[in-house]
């Protein structure tokens, strides 16, 4: 029955998008699909970082950490997200990387969705 409601498990359902949960390349149709939004459940072992730094991103985001000690580079400037519900947020055109302090759970949500757009 499609009623256009979707249930599931962040962390079950994370593993078959890098992460993403909601967002363009979820199929029409579906629930999870969007164009206005992109929504990710990110689980990082202590030590897995970003190494290729992110540039040029055309979208804001908005990086909430549930879990763990998740710190965020921008140029010039350190992030670290240490307390259950530290956040922060970045413009479009803002380059950034990331590195989990420790075992991290983080929800992040970019705006707009941008067909076939992928950082590499």
């Amino acid at each position: 029955m499609d009623d256009g409601v979707y249930v599931g498990n962040a962390g079950k359902d994370a593993a078959v998008d890098r992460g993403w949960l909601l967002g363009h390349f979820k199929e029409h149709g579906d629930p999870r699909h969007s164009d206005a939004v992109e929504v990710k459940w990110g689980v990082h072992p202590q030590g897995e970082r970003r190494v290729q730094w992110v540039r040029g991103e055309v979208r804001t985001a908005l990086l909430v950490l549930v879990s763990g000690r998740f710190r965020v580079e921008f140029p010039g400037r350190s992030v670290l997200l240490e307390e259950q519900g530290d956040y922060v947020v970045w413009n479009a055109g803002v380059d950034h990387s990331w590195t989990a302090e420790r075992d991290s759970v983080v929800l992040t949500v970019r705006w707009p969705s941008v067909s076939g757009y992928a950082a590499p």
